[in-house]
């Protein structure tokens, strides 16, 4: 059974596995190139906490932090 990235199991101090790194969260700013796994290329529309609006041409998604899928051009 996988765990959330949002709850991740707590690490016991003896442990002898290396603890899991943090993921990176790369910032976008508006009217940055991106592309994105599933949608392809798009424009970034809006930035906020919580994620980015992204217009893909075809349709607009927002895309939820952090950008796992999702990288700058």
């Amino acid at each position: 059974m996988a765990t959330s990235a949002a709850h991740p199991r707590p690490r016991h101090s003896n442990s002898p596995f290396a603890p899991r790194p943090e993921p990176e969260v790369e910032l976008f700013e508006t009217n940055d190139r991106v592309c994105h796994d599933s949608y392809g290329l798009g424009r970034v529309v809006s930035v906020d906490l919580g994620g980015a609006t992204v217009d893909f041409t075809s349709r607009t998604v927002r895309i939820e932090t952090p950008f796992r899928r999702m990288t700058k051009l």
